[in-house]
């Protein structure tokens, strides 16, 4: 589906999203919707009036205690209303209970609040034919007490202490399990599910698998009648009906285990059955209604409680435990534990694992073909992992998400109702909210609820693999169900009415543009309908956040937590009222995309010209507010002139502002906001050509001190929108590009390194308020304590520095060069310099020439380990100092977003700490990429088949299998010089002999192979010309296309 050489070709997986797309397969219907953690959310809280849910709904309940909102598991699969639920759960014979969900601290226990303490990745995902999960489950008892006690014994300067701390992985005693999931070629009714877990360690080792299957409880609060209660009945050894009214009749057929002990006997499943219901006689001392309830399966396979399931074998939760402790157990090394089994529509006892395992391996290969043809130039193979797994993530990361304001506040029924304080504190103004949707979550386990601005980045990075769920996700917040009334999108669950940064437009129309220019499609309606709701949300921004009309706007936290020396979401304690640079900024920017959105239009629909129009004049307005506040002689401004910075200030009306000089994101956010306009695209909208020439006439006072200059044009005769015009820009980025302040070895830091000897500190009414550069884990418990904008990266924000950096640069080309790092002597356009910090981040995430990944903070496990060092995690935030990766682990929604800048730059992105090449050797070094893969006009090889898992008819067990690797890796092979060619070469793709081709099929893949050479060949012959010093004139920005209305598509 994207497009090369004007030419497009479909893989196997892109074929299955345009069925979905055009609606005649749902391929969408089952995939890892089933949440990490359902515990101690926000909505599970009944205790309104703290909000504490973390003690009212503890981890200890999890698995006594009925959801009502949702459900969890470990690679957890369901329908897209979590109706009926796939999970797996885990047994070793010493936990005291079994591993049925992810353990971890709650805000309270920790020292940097909220956090997991598990092992697990990952590690493969599209949407969703094929998908793959590893966890870690350690042989010793799991080290709950330990973590909690020694997690709370630490304080906010220590770091935390992490599962790898306990000594639990110790011998490699622990297992890698491996959960695969897979659909059958033509139905995406039919799932295929595969365990295979290896024993690490030294000795044998016993294992128990207990896949589960359940219904969320949806009977138990009275709204709905006793006979749409599902069912889940054994009608074989082997085999479970499954009857639900919504989604009819199903069956789960299991097959038996290859023995891996010495009888080589199978291991057979034994089903069994409870109900999921909460048990209460446990929990609250009250007589169960009926005997079987949700920990049934603990106590009949921990406790050995006979009577805890039912011996009829039917009931709302079912599970099929597979036993592996012959002899002690599963030997180490040569040996895997493998379950198959299948979820289906068809009544069969018999399951033919030889063609099941050829049905994994031929998903694997066309999963390896969907992502090589998304990133398809040569770049390292460490690189393309790291990128793999980001996308993994945010599939992975995707949640049935179900909340109803009316029957959250209102209670059930059937159930005790709520406390009448309910519906007068947080959210009680979002009576319409009505969620029942698959969500872009931020963490699959920390935050397992939606965050507005974390979405509009998650969608960044989705668009690429799955735009039409990216477009989804931006506008369900925009319909009527979400979006409140007066205009405000909900922000999270904890707190909809919070004010996040406004960055929907932004998404929206990079989004547009990301799809139209990868895959040749353009959805004007999903812009436009977004558009439209978006002018009310603007509306609600500018009446509510401007509420003197001046243009300078307040907004509270946006999102930076604790960056400001106050709370920003409470009143000043200095009194007055918090005019913040961000705000102003993120306004601005909005501005500037919905002008970009509306010329967009406008080229199809003219009555947009006027809308376009009105963002051009409020934009200026805006940037002459933001400097000029009055227009009096001697005013303050949130600009300092002497420092070269903007900064956030107190107003107390009139004259008396106060600014505080503290230099942090909130500085340099107004770089957000620029735009470049073709002149082409101006002369195609007369009715805007003709009002911005009025208001350059009539306002000509305005306009040249808040445009660069509307008269000066740029490169590509282009002119330039900014907050900042040349030389503002200069002496912020005389800042943020010096490393003795913002820049890192890793990026752009939150807050200026020079606040680490400098502190800045304000005494009122006895109190000291102060900020200083923490570059790890916040020292306070300000918003919860478990973020910190005080000094770490944060991947988000870096990216749109990056963006504003090239959109810089397509207006002041090679004219304008700066120092970059200050001191080093080495000047660069901002072309280059946005191509800097993406590596830079890469930096985070990739080995250096040791082998070391910064994120890992010198981990020697996760650094060389065999059976780690592959696999990544993807943090929250990171360490300004060190790169060490912190907060939440599997943030992948907007830490994802380096997908995005390995598909951009990584092309040409250096090994970790090796010094920048300079330029002359830079051209040599592509001018070599480009002779060995693509001159000439050879044509594409087909590439060859990776390892696959191919059963043995014999003995049916993985380990018997000469052509798989122990170590767990399907595609982490180094390859030699010879086999790396050709990038071409280098695909995993379905032309593999597990496929096969018929002579049509091959026919078109060879011809689309010659079109990805072509393209291949012009983007290193582009990357070629733009490092040599010859042709500076005619260099392109990678991206740069995406991010602008322009007069052609």
């Amino acid at each position: 589906m994207p497009v090369f050489d004007n030419h497009e070709y479909l893989t196997e997986e892109e074929k299955r999203l345009k069925e979905d797309r055009n609606r005649t397969k749902y391929w969408k219907k089952w995939g890892p919707y089933v949440a990490e953690r359902q515990w101690a959310t926000g909505k599970s809280s009944q205790r309104p009036a703290d909000g504490d849910a973390w003690s009212h709904f503890p981890h200890e309940h999890a698995r006594s205690r009925t959801y009502r909102w949702g459900e969890d598991g470990i690679a957890g699969v369901c329908d897209t209303h979590g109706l009926q639920n796939i999970a797996f759960s885990f047994w070793n014979e010493k936990d005291a209970f079994l591993k049925e969900r992810l353990f971890g601290l709650s805000n309270p226990q920790g020292n940097h609040g909220e956090s997991i303490k598990e092992a697990h990745f990952h590690v493969d995902n599209t949407p969703h034919s094929y998908m793959k999960y590893l966890y870690k489950y350690p042989q010793a008892e799991f080290p709950y007490e330990d973590l909690i006690k020694e997690n709370a014994r630490r304080g906010r300067t220590d770091k935390e202490y992490q599962i790898l701390d306990t000594g639990v992985f110790e011998d490699n005693r622990y297992w890698d399990i491996f959960i695969e999931t897979a659909k059958e070629d033509d139905d995406p009714d039919e799932l295929l599910f595969r365990v295979t877990a290896w024993n690490r360690g030294p000795d044998p080792a016993p294992l128990h698998i207990i896949p589960q299957m359940w219904f969320r409880n949806t009977w138990a609060w009275g709204r709905e009648p006793e006979s749409t209660k599902p069912s889940l009945q054994a009608v074989g050894d082997n085999l479970v009906k499954s009857q639900h009214h919504q989604l009819g009749e199903r069956y789960l057929l299991l097959s038996p285990s290859p023995g891996v002990g010495p009888s080589g006997e199978d291991v057979h499943p034994k089903l069994i059955f409870t109900e999921n219901d909460t048990n209460t006689e446990l929990l609250y001392k009250v007589p169960n209604k009926q005997p079987y309830v949700k920990d049934g399966f603990h106590r009949y396979i921990v406790d050995g409680e006979k009577e805890a399931v039912n011996p009829a074998q039917t009931g709302t939760k079912s599970a099929a435990w597979f036993t592996f402790n012959e002899a002690g157990g599963v030997a180490p090394g040569e040996c895997a534990v493998v379950v198959r089994f299948r979820f289906s529509k068809k009544n069969t006892d018999y399951l033919d694992e030889e063609e099941f395992d050829d049905l994994m391996d031929k998903k694997k290969e066309e999963a390896d073909d969907f992502y090589y043809r998304i990133s398809p130039l040569p770049m390292a193979d460490d690189l393309r992992n790291i990128q793999r797994q980001a996308f993994a993530g945010m599939m992975w990361c995707k949640q049935h998400y179900l909340f109803i304001w009316d029957e959250w506040a209102n209670g059930d029924p059937a159930q005790p109702p709520p406390p009448p304080e309910r519906k007068n504190i947080r959210n009680q103004t979002w009576k319409h909210l009505h969620c029942d949707d698959i969500l872009s979550m931020p963490d699959s386990w920390e935050y397992p609820f939606f965050a507005a601005w974390d979405t509009s980045f998650h969608c960044i990075t989705l668009a690429m693999i799955d735009p039409e769920f990216a477009k989804k996700q931006l506008d369900l917040f925009t319909r009527e169900w979400y979006c409140h009334p007066n205009g405000q999108l909900p922000a999270y669950e904890w707190n909809f009415s919070d004010v996040n940064p406004p960055v929907h437009a932004w998404a929206t129309f990079r989004v547009f543009k990301i799809e139209r220019k990868l895959y040749g499609r353009q959805d004007l309606d999903f812009l436009e309908r977004v558009f439209q709701k978006l002018l009310i949300n603007f509306t609600w921004w500018v009446n509510r956040k401007d509420v003197e009309g001046k243009n300078v706007f307040e907004g509270g936290f946006l999102g930076l937590d604790n960056i400001g020396l106050f709370n920003r979401s409470e009143p000043l304690p200095t009194g007055g009222t918090l005019e913040q640079a961000d705000s102003t900024g993120w306004m601005a920017f909005y501005c500037l995309n919905m002008l970009n959105m509306a010329l967009e239009l406008a080229k199809h629909r003219r009555i947009y010209e006027d809308i376009a129009s009105k963002f051009f004049e409020h934009f200026i307005l805006i940037s002459d507010a933001m400097t000029f506040r009055m227009g009096q002689k001697d005013e303050k401004s949130l600009w300092n002139d002497e420092d070269g910075f903007y900064y956030d200030a107190i107003s107390w009306g009139g004259p008396w502002i106060q600014q505080l000089p503290v230099r942090s994101l909130v500085g340099l956010i107004p770089l957000y906001a620029t735009l470049t306009l073709e002149p082409e695209l101006i002369n195609k909208l007369p009715s805007f050509k003709k009002r911005v020439e009025w208001f350059m006439q009539n306002r000509e006072d305005v306009a040249e001190r808040t445009m660069f200059s509307i008269r000066k044009r740029g490169k590509g005769n282009r002119i330039l929108l900014s907050l900042v015009n040349e030389e503002r820009l200069t002496k912020i980025l005389q800042r943020m590009l010096d490393e003795d302040e913002f820049l890192s070895e890793h990026g752009i830091r939150s807050l200026s390194k020079y606040h680490k000897e400098h502190p800045f500190s304000m005494d009122v009414n006895g109190q000291t308020f102060k900020v200083g550069y923490v570059p790890g884990d916040s020292d306070t418990g300000l918003f919860g304590g478990n973020s910190n904008w005080r000094g770490p990266i944060w991947l988000c924000v870096n990216f749109l520095l990056v963006e504003s950096l090239q959109r810089f640069y397509l207006f002041f080309g090679q004219s304008l060069q700066v120092e970059c790092p200050v001191g080093s002597g080495e000047y660069m356009h901002l072309g280059h310099v946005a191509e800097e910090i993406q590596h830079r981040l890469q930096h985070l995430f990739a080995r250096d020439d040791n082998g070391r990944r910064s994120i890992n903070g010198g981990n020697d496990v996760l650094d060389y380990d065999e059976n780690w060092r592959d696999y990544l995690w993807f943090y929250e935030f990171f360490d300004g100092d060190s790169g060490r990766g912190l907060g939440a682990t599997h943030q992948c929604g907007w830490t994802g977003l380096i997908a995005k800048m390995i598909h951009d730059t990584g092309v040409s992105c250096r090994l970790p700490h090796t010094p920048r090449t300079p330029r002359i050797g830079m051209a040599h070094y592509f001018d070599d990429i480009f002779h060995r893969h693509a001159g000439g006009t050879q044509t594409p090889k087909t590439p060859r088949s990776p390892h696959h898992l191919r059963r043995n008819s014999t003995t049916r067990s993985i380990s018997a299998r000469s052509d798989f690797e122990f170590n767990g890796l399907d595609d982490d092979k180094e390859l030699t010089d010879d086999e790396a060619t050709s990038p071409v070469d280098r695909r995993r793709s379905v032309t593999s002999s597990v496929v096969g081709l018929s002579n049509g099929s091959a026919r078109e893949r060879e011809e689309t192979d010659q079109h990805l050479q072509n393209y291949i060949t012009s983007q290193l012959e582009r990357l070629k010309q733009e490092r040599s010093e010859g042709e500076a004139d005619g260099l392109v920005v990678p991206g740069g296309e995406e991010f602008e209305a322009t007069a052609t598509p």
